[in-house]
Protein backbone atom coordinates (compact mmCIF):
# COMPACT_ATOMS: atom_id res chain seq x y z
CA UNK A 1 0.00 0.00 0.00
CA UNK A 2 2.86 2.41 0.87
CA UNK A 3 4.41 1.62 -2.73
CA UNK A 4 1.26 2.72 -4.65
CA UNK A 5 0.57 5.96 -2.52
CA UNK A 6 3.92 7.05 -2.36
CA UNK A 7 5.67 5.72 -5.52
CA UNK A 8 3.64 4.18 -8.14
CA UNK A 9 0.65 6.82 -8.12
CA UNK A 10 4.00 9.66 -8.75
CA UNK A 11 4.81 6.81 -11.54
CA UNK A 12 1.20 7.57 -13.70
CA UNK A 13 -0.43 5.47 -11.61
CA UNK A 14 1.04 2.50 -13.02
CA UNK A 15 3.72 -0.38 -12.31
CA UNK A 16 5.66 -2.71 -13.93
CA UNK A 17 5.65 -5.94 -12.13
CA UNK A 18 8.96 -7.15 -13.14
CA UNK A 19 10.57 -3.77 -12.28
CA UNK A 20 8.31 -3.90 -8.75
CA UNK A 21 9.71 -6.88 -7.69
CA UNK A 22 13.32 -5.73 -8.39
CA UNK A 23 12.60 -2.33 -6.71
CA UNK A 24 10.98 -4.12 -3.41
CA UNK A 25 13.88 -6.69 -2.95
CA UNK A 26 16.00 -3.95 -1.28
CA UNK A 27 13.01 -3.98 1.84
CA UNK A 28 13.10 -7.78 1.49
CA UNK A 29 10.11 -8.41 -0.49
CA UNK A 30 10.56 -11.51 -2.62
CA UNK A 31 9.15 -12.18 -6.13
CA UNK A 32 5.77 -14.08 -4.84
CA UNK A 33 5.32 -11.75 -1.89
CA UNK A 34 4.48 -9.27 -4.20
CA UNK A 35 2.78 -11.24 -6.67
CA UNK A 36 1.02 -11.89 -3.71
CA UNK A 37 0.14 -8.74 -2.82
CA UNK A 38 -0.82 -7.30 -6.51
CA UNK A 39 -2.82 -10.13 -6.91
CA UNK A 40 -4.84 -9.47 -3.50
CA UNK A 41 -4.95 -5.65 -4.06
CA UNK A 42 -6.73 -6.48 -7.98
CA UNK A 43 -9.03 -9.11 -6.01
CA UNK A 44 -10.07 -5.97 -4.05
CA UNK A 45 -10.64 -3.69 -6.66
CA UNK A 46 -7.50 -1.41 -6.82
CA UNK A 47 -5.51 -2.79 -9.23
CA UNK A 48 -6.24 -3.60 -12.82
CA UNK A 49 -4.52 -5.80 -15.39
CA UNK A 50 -2.52 -3.41 -18.06
CA UNK A 51 0.34 -3.91 -20.17
CA UNK A 52 2.35 -0.81 -21.52
CA UNK A 53 5.15 -0.76 -24.07
CA UNK A 54 4.67 -4.98 -24.06
CA UNK A 55 5.80 -4.79 -20.33
CA UNK A 56 3.16 -6.37 -18.33
CA UNK A 57 2.14 -4.33 -15.13
CA UNK A 58 -1.11 -3.09 -13.25
CA UNK A 59 -2.75 0.28 -12.89
CA UNK A 60 -4.46 2.05 -9.62
CA UNK A 61 -8.03 1.57 -10.46
CA UNK A 62 -10.44 4.80 -9.71
CA UNK A 63 -11.29 3.01 -6.24
CA UNK A 64 -7.64 3.03 -5.53
CA UNK A 65 -7.16 6.50 -7.05
CA UNK A 66 -9.62 7.89 -4.75
CA UNK A 67 -8.89 6.31 -1.61
CA UNK A 68 -5.43 7.80 -1.66
CA UNK A 69 -6.96 11.08 -2.48
CA UNK A 70 -8.67 11.19 0.65
CA UNK A 71 -5.84 10.34 2.43
CA UNK A 72 -3.39 12.83 1.16
CA UNK A 73 -4.34 15.58 3.72
CA UNK A 74 -3.95 13.52 6.93
CA UNK A 75 -0.60 11.30 5.84
CA UNK A 76 1.13 13.79 3.80
CA UNK A 77 0.35 17.03 5.72
CA UNK A 78 -0.35 16.09 10.12
CA UNK A 79 -3.41 18.11 11.15
CA UNK A 80 -3.35 21.12 12.59
CA UNK A 81 -4.88 21.27 16.18
CA UNK A 82 -8.42 22.07 15.42
CA UNK A 83 -9.80 25.23 17.11
CA UNK A 84 -11.63 25.16 20.05
CA UNK A 85 -14.43 27.40 19.39
CA UNK A 86 -15.21 25.08 16.05
CA UNK A 87 -16.94 22.73 17.87
CA UNK A 88 -17.56 19.18 17.87
CA UNK A 89 -18.93 16.27 15.61
CA UNK A 90 -20.67 13.65 17.67
CA UNK A 91 -21.62 10.30 16.21
CA UNK A 92 -24.16 8.21 17.03
CA UNK A 93 -25.57 4.64 16.09
CA UNK A 94 -28.10 2.13 16.44
CA UNK A 95 -27.06 -1.27 14.63
CA UNK A 96 -29.74 -4.11 14.86
CA UNK A 97 -27.72 -7.50 16.07
CA UNK A 98 -28.79 -8.59 12.12
CA UNK A 99 -25.92 -6.22 11.01
CA UNK A 100 -23.45 -7.02 14.10
CA UNK A 101 -20.23 -7.11 11.09
CA UNK A 102 -20.75 -4.01 9.67
CA UNK A 103 -21.38 -1.75 13.46
CA UNK A 104 -17.97 -3.66 14.20
CA UNK A 105 -16.98 -1.86 10.59
CA UNK A 106 -18.08 1.24 11.19
CA UNK A 107 -16.44 1.26 14.58
CA UNK A 108 -13.17 0.49 13.38
CA UNK A 109 -13.71 3.00 10.46
CA UNK A 110 -14.44 5.73 13.03
CA UNK A 111 -11.57 4.81 15.49
CA UNK A 112 -9.09 4.73 12.43
CA UNK A 113 -10.75 8.40 11.54
CA UNK A 114 -9.01 9.53 14.99
CA UNK A 115 -12.48 9.42 16.39
CA UNK A 116 -12.58 9.10 20.56
CA UNK A 117 -15.29 6.62 21.77
CA UNK A 118 -17.85 8.77 24.29
CA UNK A 119 -20.08 5.72 25.44
CA UNK A 120 -21.04 2.48 24.05
CA UNK A 121 -22.38 3.59 20.88
CA UNK A 122 -21.41 7.69 20.82
CA UNK A 123 -18.00 8.72 19.31
CA UNK A 124 -16.70 12.46 19.38
CA UNK A 125 -14.12 14.58 17.06
CA UNK A 126 -13.38 18.07 16.25
CA UNK A 127 -16.21 19.36 13.66
CA UNK A 128 -13.73 19.44 10.47
CA UNK A 129 -14.23 15.36 10.98
CA UNK A 130 -18.19 15.84 9.60
CA UNK A 131 -17.30 14.88 6.00
CA UNK A 132 -15.45 11.62 6.77
CA UNK A 133 -18.24 10.78 9.35
CA UNK A 134 -20.36 10.73 6.81
CA UNK A 135 -19.06 9.09 4.30
CA UNK A 136 -17.76 6.20 6.82
CA UNK A 137 -21.46 5.87 7.26
CA UNK A 138 -22.53 5.67 3.70
CA UNK A 139 -20.36 3.32 2.83
CA UNK A 140 -21.71 1.33 5.17
CA UNK A 141 -25.06 1.88 4.15
CA UNK A 142 -25.87 2.47 8.03
CA UNK A 143 -27.46 5.99 7.43
CA UNK A 144 -30.98 4.97 8.88
CA UNK A 145 -28.71 3.63 11.52
CA UNK A 146 -26.68 6.55 12.57
CA UNK A 147 -27.08 10.16 13.51
CA UNK A 148 -24.51 13.05 13.19
CA UNK A 149 -24.51 15.67 15.18
CA UNK A 150 -22.32 19.30 15.15
CA UNK A 151 -22.04 21.81 18.46
CA UNK A 152 -20.22 23.11 21.03
CA UNK A 153 -19.20 21.41 24.45
CA UNK A 154 -21.50 24.07 26.95
CA UNK A 155 -21.88 22.49 29.69
CA UNK A 156 -21.44 18.95 32.17
CA UNK A 157 -18.00 17.23 32.83
CA UNK A 158 -15.23 18.61 32.17
CA UNK A 159 -14.03 19.25 28.60
CA UNK A 160 -10.02 18.22 28.81
CA UNK A 161 -11.65 14.95 31.20
CA UNK A 162 -13.82 13.80 28.62
CA UNK A 163 -11.06 14.14 25.97
CA UNK A 164 -8.28 11.81 28.26
CA UNK A 165 -11.14 9.57 28.47
CA UNK A 166 -12.24 9.07 25.19
CA UNK A 167 -8.57 9.09 24.19
CA UNK A 168 -5.66 6.82 24.28
CA UNK A 169 -3.60 10.50 24.50
CA UNK A 170 -0.74 8.54 26.41
CA UNK A 171 -0.74 6.17 23.68
CA UNK A 172 -0.58 8.59 20.44
CA UNK A 173 1.88 10.38 22.22
CA UNK A 174 4.22 7.16 22.38
CA UNK A 175 3.98 6.72 18.91
CA UNK A 176 5.05 10.03 18.64
CA UNK A 177 7.60 9.50 20.17
CA UNK A 178 8.87 6.04 18.93
CA UNK A 179 8.78 7.28 15.92
CA UNK A 180 11.55 10.34 16.77
CA UNK A 181 13.58 8.28 18.29
CA UNK A 182 13.52 5.56 15.88
CA UNK A 183 13.94 8.19 12.76
CA UNK A 184 16.34 10.97 14.43
CA UNK A 185 19.35 9.47 13.51
CA UNK A 186 18.43 8.50 10.18
CA UNK A 187 17.70 12.16 9.26
CA UNK A 188 20.98 13.22 10.26
CA UNK A 189 22.63 10.32 8.13
CA UNK A 190 20.41 11.05 4.41
CA UNK A 191 20.74 14.58 5.20
CA UNK A 192 24.81 13.63 5.02
CA UNK A 193 23.90 11.82 1.39
CA UNK A 194 23.00 8.37 0.47
CA UNK A 195 22.80 6.28 -2.63
CA UNK A 196 19.76 6.44 -4.10
CA UNK A 197 19.14 2.09 -3.66
CA UNK A 198 19.23 3.34 -0.38
CA UNK A 199 17.10 6.79 -0.67
CA UNK A 200 14.41 4.47 -2.18
CA UNK A 201 14.31 1.93 0.95
CA UNK A 202 14.83 4.16 3.58
CA UNK A 203 11.87 6.37 1.88
CA UNK A 204 9.64 3.76 1.63
CA UNK A 205 10.08 2.54 4.97
CA UNK A 206 9.68 6.16 6.54
CA UNK A 207 6.72 6.77 4.75
CA UNK A 208 5.25 3.14 5.91
CA UNK A 209 6.37 3.86 9.60
CA UNK A 210 5.17 7.02 9.50
CA UNK A 211 1.31 6.72 7.45
CA UNK A 212 -0.95 5.06 10.16
CA UNK A 213 0.39 7.90 12.99
CA UNK A 214 -2.19 10.43 11.84
CA UNK A 215 -5.29 9.23 11.67
CA UNK A 216 -4.95 7.81 15.36
CA UNK A 217 -4.38 11.75 16.06
CA UNK A 218 -7.46 13.98 14.90
CA UNK A 219 -6.02 16.59 15.72
CA UNK A 220 -7.41 17.78 19.23
CA UNK A 221 -7.55 21.76 20.47
CA UNK A 222 -4.23 22.63 21.66
CA UNK A 223 -5.27 23.36 25.12
CA UNK A 224 -6.71 20.09 25.65
CA UNK A 225 -3.06 18.35 24.87
CA UNK A 226 -0.16 17.70 27.32
CA UNK A 227 2.26 20.84 27.33
CA UNK A 228 4.90 18.04 25.94
CA UNK A 229 2.72 16.22 23.08
CA UNK A 230 4.97 15.11 20.73
CA UNK A 231 2.74 15.22 17.96
CA UNK A 232 4.57 18.35 16.30
CA UNK A 233 7.95 17.22 16.60
CA UNK A 234 7.36 13.79 15.27
CA UNK A 235 5.71 15.38 12.09
CA UNK A 236 8.95 17.67 11.34
CA UNK A 237 10.97 14.99 11.95
CA UNK A 238 9.05 13.13 9.10
CA UNK A 239 8.63 16.50 6.55
CA UNK A 240 12.27 16.45 6.88
CA UNK A 241 12.92 12.81 6.05
CA UNK A 242 10.26 13.37 3.11
CA UNK A 243 11.97 16.12 2.00
CA UNK A 244 15.49 14.74 1.86
CA UNK A 245 14.82 11.41 0.54
CA UNK A 246 11.76 11.27 -1.96
CA UNK A 247 13.27 13.53 -5.22
CA UNK A 248 16.43 10.96 -4.81
CA UNK A 249 13.56 7.92 -4.38
CA UNK A 250 11.55 8.84 -6.50
CA UNK A 251 15.02 8.94 -9.48
CA UNK A 252 15.99 5.50 -8.52
CA UNK A 253 12.16 4.19 -8.95
CA UNK A 254 11.66 5.42 -12.57
CA UNK A 255 15.19 3.27 -13.66
CA UNK A 256 12.63 0.47 -12.81
CA UNK A 257 9.95 1.91 -15.48
CA UNK A 258 9.90 1.29 -19.11
CA UNK A 259 10.51 4.54 -21.26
Amino acid sequence: MTFLGAVVRRMGGWLPIGGSIDLLAALDLDGPTVRTAVFRLKKRGWLDPESRGGVRGYALTPLAADSFARGDEIIWHARQPAALTDGWCIVNFSVPESMRSRRQQLRSHLSSLGFGNVGTATWIAPARMLPAAQAAITELDLVGHSAVFVGDHVAGQDLATLIRESWDLAGIDQRYREFVAEHADTLAVVEGGVDPATAFATYLQVVDAWRRLPYRDPGLPRTLLPDDWAGPRAAAVFEQLVQALEGRALAHAAGHWPA
